[in-house]
């Protein structure tokens, strides 16, 4: 197995052929001169990511990480004979010290939080319990982030609607809600909209420039939710009641002392965002602002104030595990090293090998066209990783943050939009989807197929992105 990996990466060398160009600076790889053919380890790690789960499942839970490595290297040995040690070595220190660090500590930061919060108890699952846990979820996600929310409430939802013959629609529009389109509101929702953080978007943007659009997406789904729920629930009064598992009992919300920490990660964000002392650390031409560095550290140490803080009869509750956290860790470093080329071609605009999508996006005259960057985004979010997908098209659209928030406003409203809401479409299209899937799984909650799922996806959520995208995005 050894051997044909050497051999694949030494193919995939002579194959990712580029024309020689000049001396190039350390990280300055050279977009513009790059073949399509450096993308496809980007490629083949997305498809790993997409289809591993789903076609061999046992392997891919074991050996997510070797994949993510095969991957990572196939790029990296290529890049560092064709584009030199230094060149390479700065554009990976680069994607690492400013994207996948200050990327990945959030993200575990919020895990580590939001896992020490757990809600006891059970409520009756009627259709006005049931609508204002969504909407309660739905609010939290722009909070605690959307994986964050969907584990503290998934799990009271369940109880709330074990004794019902009907409860799969609970659970689909829970993944609608919950684990996708509540989180668009700020960078601590979703994973994309923390990196489009991280290149200069202003904290609040998505709040003020994505209210209308997920105002509309969330009072239509919960008012959707409320009418499908109340008809089955009728069904189930004229049929023989069920043995309730759980009696109802008054809730309780251990782990409150996380709630203080939770604050503490949004004021530790907007902290970067504000203060500018002016000092920058220099490794390898890569600069690093002291701002960020301070940001980082908080995160981390409130993370383990929550460890210390947190009694572990609350973590055993939710059943606090390190192996998501760790899975997600490991594919993100596989995918931030696999994106450094594609991310230069895309930076090269029209001189670049993607130029026929910078075509496809684009009007005519030069200007965006909206509608194409919400569906593309949003369909590649689908079934993709739906964080480098926004930084694909955040680059395709020109990169520059403050152009963007002003002049590209509705383009990266679009782009926001598309890589968050459309994450619903599939159980692949954001991680919370397939977590929320296995509890209520094993709940003996007869959730849809993949295909299944799509079925409820696309004749609910497709009619109204394309609704919203004659009322927002053209």
């Amino acid at each position: 197995m050894r051997v044909y990996a050497d051999r694949l990466v030494a193919v995939a060398a002579a194959a990712l052929v580029l024309t020689p160009g000049a001396a190039l600076a350390a990280g300055d790889i050279g977009g513009a001169t790059m073949s399509v053919g450096w993308a496809l380890p980007f490629a083949g790690m997305l498809l790993s990511i997409a289809l591993g789960p789903i076609l061999f499942h046992r392997l891919w839970e074991h050996h997510y990480g070797k994949f993510a490595a095969f991957w990572a290297l196939l790029l990296l040995v290529p890049l560092v004979l064709l584009r030199g040690f230094d060149t390479s070595l700065g554009a990976v220190l680069h994607t690492a010290l400013l994207e996948y660090l200050p990327f990945i500590i959030l993200l575990f930061a919020l895990f580590t939080i939001a896992g020490g919060i757990l809600i006891t108890g059970n409520l009756h699952g009627s259709p006005g319990t049931n609508t204002v846990i969504l909407a309660i979820g739905t609010v939290m996600a722009s909070v605690v982030g959307t994986t964050g929310a969907s584990m503290i409430l998934i799990r009271p939802l369940l109880r709330a609607n074990d004794d019902r013959r009907h409860n799969v629609h609970v659970v689909v529009f829970f993944i609608f809600l919950v684990s996708n389109i509540g989180g668009s509101l700020t960078p601590l929702g979703d994973p994309p909209l923390f990196l489009g953080f991280l290149r200069g978007v202003d904290f609040f943007w998505t709040t003020t420039h994505l209210l209308p659009e997920t105002s509309f997406a969330v009072v239509v789904l919960l008012a959707l939710f409320y009418a499908i729920d109340s008809w089955l629930y009728r069904k189930d009064d004229n049929m023989p009641p069920l043995r309730d598992p759980t009696p109802d009992r008054d809730l309780k919300l251990w782990g409150k002392v996380n709630l203080p920490l939770l604050a503490g990660v949004i004021a530790a964000i907007l902290l970067s965002a504000s203060w500018k002392p002016g000092v920058v650390f220099d490794i390898h031409g890569v600069h690093v602002e002291l701002q960020d560095v301070a940001r980082d550290l908080i995160l981390l140490g409130l993370a383990g104030l929550s460890l210390w803080l947190t009694p572990k009869q609350v973590r055993g509750g939710n059943e606090f595990t390190w192996g998501p956290i760790v899975e997600v860790a490991k594919l993100f470093a596989g995918i931030f090293i696999c994106i450094i080329p594609v991310l230069a071609m895309l930076q090269a605009g029209r001189d670049g090998a993607f130029a026929p999508l910078v075509a496809l996006v684009n009007h005519p005259d030069g200007s965006h066209n909206t509608a194409a960057y919400f569906w593309l985004t949003g369909l590649l979010s689908s079934f993709l990783d739906n964080a480098p997908t926004y930084l694909v098209f955040f680059e395709l659209a020109g990169g520059d943050a403050k152009e963007l928030m002003t002049t590209g406003a509705q383009t990266l409203a679009a782009i926001s939009a598309g890589a968050v809401f459309m994450g619903a479409n599939s159980y692949i299209g954001n991680a919370p989807n397939f977590m929320v899937y296995a509890i209520a799984k094993d709940r003996k909650v007869a959730m849809p197929s993949f295909v299944g799922y799509m079925l409820w996806s696309g004749s609910i959520l497709i009619p109204l992105f394309i609704v919203q995208t004659f009322l927002f995005f053209i």
